[in-house]
């Protein structure tokens, strides 16, 4: 499942949705296009979805490029950096392309996610 993220004005990035946590990847599919504000906390970017999902298979880590889910705070997360998550995440894929588009955002940029 391949997936479009477009920081709008700045550029979008590509990425595959994977199995490690098939249930949330498969919902958070299915309830594509998303957009958001930009929430910037370390070197993750989040914003809250609309999707309400439980733990699956939780990672207490994160690598550079993953994609997640945070159940705690309903939130699509982009690890794009060395930071770790506040607390376990549902890793959902992982950025293919123009991971360095996620340094330069700011707060409030808007990000729309698509299917491709």
């Amino acid at each position: 499942m391949d997936v479009e993220i477009e920081v709008v004005g700045k550029g979008k990035a590509r990425a595959k949705l994977d199995g490690r946590n098939p249930e949330t990847a498969d919902r958070f599919y299915k309830s594509l296009p998303l957009e958001g504000k930009a929430k910037l906390w370390l070197e993750e970017v989040y914003f809250i979805i609309p999707l309400e999902l439980e733990y699956e298979n939780q990672s207490p880590s994160a690598e550079k490029g993953d994609l997640s889910y945070w159940p705690p705070g309903a939130a699509f997360c982009i690890f794009y950096g060395e930071s770790q998550p506040a607390s376990p995440v549902n890793h959902i894929g992982k950025l293919k392309s123009n991971l360095e588009l996620f340094n330069g955002l700011d707060p409030e940029d808007k990000i729309i996610i698509r299917k491709i």
